[in-house]
């Protein structure tokens, strides 16, 4: 972005300086400046950045947005009753319920998502740009907007082409969408991105508490960190896809990290290129056009601080506003040397299951000595499914008074394997601590039958029961476990038979062994129907699962046993 220009007080310069800065603010923020039917400054013409989401799948649809640049002058302290209002404290001040709202939005974010590191100052300057912080907090109690806050119509002339998807439910509009609220929301994006951040059970994109939640988990998706510049300039370019946008909201997040303070609801100034010597006084800024009262001559002014107005004696300087410089105190982050394994026991799990440990890291000095409410970022690394309890791949905890901080419990994928658990000190640094865990194969213990039916056929028949097994491990049902059936020759010999039962694949032909086989959820495996060639006598099924569960089913093929003939002499007729 170009230099930025402050606001220019009124007669502090000539109308020809007011005639150059302004043309160069308005230079310095988009190649096109114009007003839209809010009365708002928006830009168009921009370039969109070539690896960030079309309009439709960006939060706002690239909707127009107000260009007002930060003052050139930090953000004033928070006024109190001995201190007045200066010039310009509603602008750097945050309206009571909108700020309210970002912060309880960052901490729900660090409960759901600790490793996005979402700060609220980042909602604010998002706020700042899309709304004015909900047009100068004019909110209710609720967070809901007083009026509703609606872009453009995103018809395509000029903006982005996004037709209808609500029906005009949230904008009003059934021809074409809007960008919708204090954080500017078109109406397909609320429709998957919408929360309810006020408890009301409704979500709301007028409402600044749903709005805030709803920004706060969209800037948090993909697993983007926003503790790291490339994450946080895609989070932001994917709400706004325009570099100006990404430096506009940049400036605004810089200025409120400096510091900001609670201003009344309603009482924040409206965006505009303008100077507002009043704003931080009037809740509502004067409309343009307003006569104002003629003034009455003013009596002649008192000599300016550092001049003698005419006096040999020097005038006293008004006491300086800027602290004396000191060195701040080294925050316990600073005194981290190293990190030290804190006792993790070895990290393994079955696929599918909760890791039992968990990873254990202590923040140390030098000497060795544990360091307390210290940021420790713990990451899974590798070509791994696995994740932690919260279903993310990092995790972000505070030591605790010991300096030991415990990660979530992980929870093992399907793939099986090594992968790496990193832990690195946020705001440091130094070598991070890895920890190595193993996902192994699913596994059962113990195969039973469901059934204890006996297993027979006539030569060249097929057996009226399929065979049924369950798997258990430990006790518990044992299931996606992979098994193998095979016709074994005998009890001491393992290899497949060359005769007797058999089962067949899907072109009908005689097959003995079944590999790629698994228990379903409940741990059950039902094999396919089995058949008998003409070779009479007792066969062998033998089951295995990876874990070392074995099951042997024995199998009998014998004729139909048939009722005697009679004899002669039984079936000759008595004598008279």
């Amino acid at each position: 972005m170009a230099a930025q220009f402050g606001r220019l007080r009124k007669g502090a310069v000539n109308t020809t300086v007011a005639a150059v800065v302004v043309a160069a603010l308005a230079a310095s923020q988009a190649p096109g400046v114009t007003t839209d039917d809010a009365g708002r400054k928006v830009t168009t013409g921009t370039q969109p950045s070539a690896d960030t989401p079309p309009a439709e799948d960006s939060a706002t649809g690239n909707s127009p947005y107000y260009t007002d640049l930060p003052p050139l002058n930090s953000p004033n302290p928070s006024p109190t009753s001995s201190t007045p209002v200066t010039p310009g404290a509603g602008e750097a001040g945050i309206p009571a319920t909108v700020l309210d709202a970002y912060k309880k939005a960052e901490a729900a974010l660090r409960e759901s998502k600790p490793g996005c590191n979402l700060q609220w100052q980042l909602l604010a300057a998002i706020g700042k740009v899309e709304s004015g912080q909900a047009r100068g907090g004019r909110v209710d109690a609720n967070g809901n907007t007083l009026s509703p806050i609606l872009g453009p119509q995103l018809n395509g002339n000029g903006f982005a082409n996004i037709s209808d998807t609500d029906n005009g439910a949230y904008d009003g509009d059934s021809s074409y969408d809007r960008a919708v609220g204090p954080m500017q929301f078109i109406p397909s994006t609320w429709a998957w991105a919408g929360r309810d951040g006020n408890g009301d059970g409704e979500k709301n994109p007028n409402n600044v508490y749903d709005a805030a939640l709803a920004a706060g988990h969209y800037l948090c998706r993909f697993g983007w960190d926003l503790s790291t510049q490339g994450d946080l300039d895609r989070a932001i370019l994917s709400y706004n896809n325009s570099r100006d946008y990404l430096n506009l909201v940049l400036s605004w997040l810089e200025y409120y990290r400096k510091g900001t303070h609670e201003i009344p609801d309603g009482t924040g100034t409206l965006p505009s290129d303008r100077s507002d010597d009043t704003a931080g006084a009037s809740p509502t800024p004067t409309p343009p056009g307003t006569p104002t009262t003629p003034s009455t001559p003013s009596a002649p002014s008192s000599p300016k601080p550092g001049d003698n107005g005419g006096s040999s004696s020097p005038q006293p300087k008004p006491p300086s506003t800027t602290p004396p410089s000191t060195t701040p105190p080294p925050t316990p982050t600073d005194l981290v040397d190293h990190l030290e394994d804190a006792g993790t026991a070895k990290l393994t799990a079955m696929a599918g299951d909760t890791f039992t440990e968990k990873v254990s890291t202590r923040a140390e000095t030098d000497a060795g000595k544990g360091i307390a409410k210290v940021r420790v970022r713990f990451t899974i690394i590798g070509a791994t499914d696995a994740t932690f309890s919260t279903g993310e791949k990092y995790a972000t905890t505070l030591t605790g008074s010991t300096g030991e901080a415990v990660a979530p419990a992980l929870k093992a994928g399907e793939n099986t394997g090594e992968f790496v658990v990193r832990a690195t000190v946020v705001g440091r640094t130094i070598a991070g601590l890895d920890y190595t865990a193993t996902v192994t194969e699913r596994a059962a213990d113990t195969l039973t039958r469901t059934s204890d039916t006996a297993l027979t056929c006539t030569p060249g028949g097929e057996f009226a029961d399929q065979v049924e097994l369950k798997a258990t491990y430990k006790g518990a049902v044992a299931d996606k476990v992979a098994a193998t059936a095979t016709l074994i020759k005998s009890a001491d010999d393992p290899t497949e038979n060359d005769k007797g039962p058999y089962f067949k694949d899907a072109d009908g032909k005689t097959v003995r062994t079944l590999s790629d086989l698994k228990t379903d959820a409940d741990g059950l495996l039902k094999l396919p129907k089995l058949y008998a060639d003409d070779t009479a006598g007792t066969f062998l099924l033998r089951i295995n699962t990876a874990g070392g569960a074995t099951l042997t089913v024995e199998l009998k093929v014998a004729a139909a046993e048939t009722s005697p003939s009679p004899t002669p002499s039984e079936s000759a007729s008595p004598s008279a």
